[in-house]
């Protein structure tokens, strides 16, 4: 019998693909240390695409979709918690010297040591590891060996790939956590992950930014006042009603300014409310008693005040 793909070897499949049509996705590639790492900053749309499917293992569906607020990432998974939280999630501070990046990807469930992955019950032994770094400097081979020495004996071989949000790929993979916010937030509000079946999410696609701190906040304001996510779940509908109101992003003290003077307010982002983080609307489907529930609501005319149009 064949053994299912770990996380990492369905993305592995994916950045092998990226490797082998590089010059098609505009990236590059080369060895540091003994890992592979994809160059991906300067690729386009497809690339973009690829590195969100990294992100999530290759356990969703990401595509670009057009929808009333114009160029939007959706997300579609059958594996939510798996592709968002076990995957997708940044939850890995890499702090090596100078060196900073914000780590997702299968990689982190090979290392598991994040507080969520005692909640979500999973880790992974693979001869493979493969991560996704925010960032605009390339990983280098102090970075490398800080992350072998962190992840399980078995990995024989490691991959990553980074980009900045201030670039296309960048700011296609962040927007493509949509789906990852809503889940977040209700890991922290104390949901039974469980009861999660199969979830969506899209997101608007803001502007390409220059500068790295307006395409933070132009991505986080995507999500926060343009993200849609709709989830298939089996519980009572008494639980999802009080749960209900919380989970949007409307349920934050800080909602209602665009990211940018949020944080500029703060001056400090983990000052922020964390429960801000979310979609801007969150639809439960109740599969054990066919109710639909809706919370929140999108919010264009602070995107637009966001985005400049």
């Amino acid at each position: 019998m064949t053994l299912p793909l770990t996380l990492n070897e369905r993305a592995q499949l994916v950045v092998d693909q990226m490797i082998t049509h590089a010059v098609d996705y505009r990236i590059t590639h080369d060895t540091v240390g003994g890992a592979h790492i994809l160059h991906c900053a300067t690729g386009g749309l497809q690339a973009g695409l690829q590195l969100a499917r990294v992100c999530m293992s290759n356990r969703a569906e990401i595509s670009l979709v057009t929808t009333d607020l114009g160029p939007s990432i959706q997300v579609v998974s059958d594996f939510p918690v798996l592709s968002c939280l076990a995957s997708q999630y940044a939850g890995w501070q890499i702090k090596v010297d100078k060196y900073f990046a914000m780590g997702s990807g299968p990689m982190r469930a090979a290392y598991a040591k994040e507080d969520l992955f005692q909640h979500i019950h999973v880790r992974e032994e693979s001869s493979v590891a493969v991560g996704v770094l925010e960032t605009r400097k390339p990983p280098t081979t102090d970075v490398v060996s800080y992350l072998v020495e962190r992840l399980p004996q078995s990995v024989e071989k490691l991959t990553l790939a980074y980009a900045p949000a201030a670039s296309i790929p960048g700011t296609i993979q962040v927007v493509a956590r949509s789906l990852e916010t809503a889940l977040h937030k209700l890991h922290e509000c104390k949901f039974d992950l469980s009861q999660i079946v199969s979830g969506m999410g899209v997101a608007p696609l803001p502007p390409i930014a220059s500068q790295e701190s307006q395409a933070i906040g132009w991505t986080n304001d995507a999500i926060l006042y343009g993200g849609r996510v709709t989830l298939w779940v089996n519980t009572t509908d008494e639980v999802i009603a009080e749960i209900g109101p919380k989970i949007p992003s409307s349920g934050s003290a800080d909602y209602g300014a665009p990211f940018a003077e949020i944080f500029a307010r703060y001056g400090d982002f983990y000052k922020i409310d964390p429960l801000l983080f979310s979609p801007a609307e969150v639809t439960f489907v109740n599969l054990a008693t066919g109710r639909q529930q809706k919370f929140g609501k999108i919010a264009p005319e602070i995107l637009s005040k966001s985005f400049g149009i």
